[in-house]
């Protein structure tokens, strides 16, 4: 091996005083030294590039062949954020830098200079492959569709680059200019406080990223509402300083990334995944309207399906107390029955027998608060369609069915109030 590299040395040896003595024959005495630089500088360019895409191809090529297969995702990881290439041009570097002696071995005083410069690129070179490995990590959890770690590596991400950025210019001006990088941090020293207020945002969204990640409550593509902006909408991305959001009316939102950790958020997308949707809405009644059902009234809505057994059941029990009651006559006296509270088992008997309803959910049918504007019949339960269009039909129909059935029990509607 060390005879290869004597004889590689010699050989480039043997290139660079051809350039060398061609240029002293046929350049000006005053351009010599400057076309022998200016040559040997290109056949040192020519080198390094030629090298690095000898070994771009030929590594490229393995990876192509063998490991570009969905069972080495770590491999196809690696090919696909071209970190192989990365390596590639390290390499060539460092062979250029082994060339250096030896095509400029006549002119020692550009060592210097050049080597600085390649020192440079080779910095260069590192920090981007140290940002294509993060890459690697983001294409690997893409391929195991680990969507809550994709968002931690985003964050992470974006907050190694800044940082990264910085950590690798203080190297190369450190190499660039041959001074220690203890000299710059300690100067740096003076100024943390104005760092830090610089990326507080970065350093925000660095934690929320993490936070999101663990927590596992939002991910990218999740149907999310956000009272504070009043933004309701699916997430389309979450970096490190901004999050979007792709609302239902086609516009675009942008919010602070880090106010997904002090903002209320809405998850939505549950409703997607179970395929329910909560229906919460109510129905304003005057109270004037509310009397005791008589037996005329009575025997009328026992014709109607969904109460006809409970009446009956009620009927039975009004009549058995009244037979030891003083006053029977008296409709206030004992057990009654009202035209509110009737067409409230009506409502929930419906909901029990509506097919669009889900019947392992919750279903209510409250009375609400009296407000100046009457007494709120609520009907609480679950849409067994959580798509938006369909949804929405069905809790119409409920609605416009209910509206109408409550004439049936001389019941006034004063307004219909969503909650």
């Amino acid at each position: 091996m060390k005879n290869e590299l004597i004889d590689y040395k010699d050989f480039l040896q043997q290139i660079s005083d051809e350039i060398h003595f061609f240029c002293k024959d046929f350049f000006p005495d005053e351009f010599v030294l400057t076309s022998q630089i200016t040559l040997k500088f290109v056949l040192l360019i020519f080198l390094i590039y030629a090298v690095a895409f000898i070994l771009k191809n030929g590594i490229n090529l393995v990876f192509r062949f063998f490991f570009d297969k969905e069972k080495y995702p770590v491999m196809k990881s690696i090919y696909k954020a071209k970190v192989t290439n990365s390596v590639a041009n390290i390499l060539a570097l460092i062979i250029g830098k082994f060339a250096l002696y030896s095509i400029f071995y006549r002119h020692p005083k550009s060592f210097d200079l050049l080597e600085r410069m390649i020192n440079f690129v080779i910095v260069l070179a590192i920090a981007n492959m140290a940002f294509r490995f993060i890459k690697v990590l983001q294409n690997y959890y893409l391929i195991q569709k680990d969507y809550y770690k994709i968002i931690a590596i985003n964050s992470i991400s974006q907050t190694v680059r800044i940082f990264g950025m910085f950590i690798f210019s203080v190297i190369a001006i450190c190499v660039i200019f041959d001074i220690s990088g203890a000299t710059i941090l300690g100067s740096l020293g003076a100024i943390t406080a104005v760092i830090v207020l610089i990326f507080r945002d970065t350093i925000l969204g660095f934690v929320t990223g993490i936070h999101v990640a663990t927590s596992k409550n939002i991910k990218v593509g999740d149907w999310v509402s956000i009272p504070k902006y009043t933004i309701e909408g699916n997430i389309e991305d979450i970096d490190l300083l901004t999050t979007k959001i792709r609302n239902f009316d086609k516009t675009l939102s942008t919010i602070p990334t880090y106010d997904l950790l002090t903002t209320e958020i809405k998850n939505m997308q549950v409703m997607s995944e179970t395929n329910t949707r909560r229906i919460k809405k109510s129905i304003v009644f005057n109270i004037k309207s509310f009397k005791f059902l008589n037996d005329e009234a009575i025997s009328e809505l026992l014709k109607i399906n969904l109460i006809h057994d409970y009446l009956v059941e009620k009927k039975k029990e009004i009549d058995t107390q009244k037979s030891t009651l003083k006053n029977a006559d008296e409709i206030i006296n004992g057990k009654q029955l009202t035209n509110i509270g009737t067409f409230r088992i009506y409502a929930l008997n419906y909901l029990k027998n509506n097919p669009n309803i889900d019947q392992e959910g919750t279903i209510l049918v409250r009375q609400m608060e009296i407000t100046p504007q009457g007494m709120p019949l609520e009907i609480y339960c679950f849409a067994n369609d959580s798509r938006w269009e369909h949804f929405e039909q069905i809790q119409a129909d409920i609605f416009d069915h209910l509206l109408v059935a409550s004439k049936e029990f001389d019941l006034e509607i004063m307004q219909v109030h969503k909650i």
